[in-house]
């Protein structure tokens, strides 16, 4: 599988590292990682994409692999980012998915860039932490319990916190990589890492803390802060539950936003059920996956496919 690395400077100065795999000439995937997650794809993604005409486009956030840092940065902040890694690659328009972490920072482009981001998806993505109605961290790992804790108190904690387990993962292998996520792995994620995805995500787990801990510790407390947007989060009389599509009506005035998928899985302990519920329910027009036996990372290996041809047919771009 070939890839292609390249910095791409930013409007203010900083730099971005930014991953390139498939037809130089298809249309952008811009592909928003989990936290924590270095510039590696999984080898089935770039042919999934390459076959329905896609190149994947991965931007490496603030202080993640060779990305100048930003301290205090907002999710939002990735939107001029990726537009000047567009406007770099001579791209006008692109579809995004965000897994977890890279959740959020997919609606962001959807909230930020409508009419060049076509469509968005968000997978096993986190909501809002002060989401009205949703008690954010019920459900996680006691991993995740611990460091949003931390972050909740500020830097200099979760940068304690992370510091001792980056030290892990800055070694850590596709054979014991389900070991090492410990209670964040459910039986059906657990079952999911093997051979080469095991290996591809602890590949960039690797590569996520080569360089130190402030693209996760930023990425950490841009969740439990003000995202900087919002896609109107309206009052909704119930969430979404079944396992197929549900498309409820846009809110008056609500903001102009790129068409949005919710993808997620009620066996999952790093972003709990409920966090996909909240967000199908408050999302106006948001199509909604609620799917049954799928975990977090599941994901990734099972519907891959089914994300990129609901996400085209989001976008208007299949017959």
């Amino acid at each position: 599988m070939e890839t292609q690395r390249q910095l791409v400077e930013m409007p203010d100065g900083r730099r971005s590292d930014v991953l390139t795999a498939g037809p130089g000439d298809g249309l952008p995937l811009v592909l928003h990682g989990g936290t924590p997650s270095g510039l590696v794809v999984f080898p089935p993604t770039v042919e999934a994409a390459r076959t329905r005409g896609l190149r994947i486009v991965i931007v490496a956030r603030p202080g993640y692999e060779n990305s100048s840092e930003l301290p205090g940065r907002k999710v939002y902040d990735v939107v001029p980012d990726v537009a000047a890694v567009l406007d770099a690659l001579g791209a006008d328009t692109f579809l995004t998915i965000g897994w977890s972490g890279g959740g959020p920072h997919a609606l962001a482009c959807a909230a930020g860039l409508p009419g060049r981001c076509l469509a968005a998806a968000s997978v096993a993505g986190v909501a809002p932490y002060n989401a009205d109605g949703l008690d954010w961290r019920a459900g996680m790992g006691p991993e995740n319990i611990t460091e949003f804790g931390a972050a909740v108190d500020g830097a200099e904690p979760l940068t304690a916190f992370l510091e001792k387990e980056a030290g892990e993962l800055r070694t850590v292998t596709g054979d014991v990589i389900a070991e090492a996520l410990g209670g964040l792995v459910s039986p059906a994620d657990a079952a999911a890492l093997t051979g080469e995805f095991a290996a591809s995500t602890a590949a960039s787990m690797r590569a996520a803390v080569r360089n130190g801990i402030a693209g996760w510790r930023d990425d950490d407390l841009a969740f439990v802060r003000d995202w900087g947007f919002t896609l109107g989060w309206p009052a909704a009389s119930a969430a979404p539950s079944a396992a197929a599509a549900v498309e409820p009506a846009p809110e008056p005035g609500t903001p102009p936003a790129a068409p949005v998928a919710i993808w997620q899985g009620d066996q999952d302990r790093m972003v709990p059920f409920a966090h996909g519920q909240w967000l199908a329910g408050h999302i106006p027009g948001a199509r909604a996956y609620l799917l049954p036996g799928e975990g977090h990372l599941t994901l990734k290996v099972s519907a891959f496919g089914r994300i990129l041809d609901d996400l085209l047919d989001l976008a208007g771009l299949t017959a």
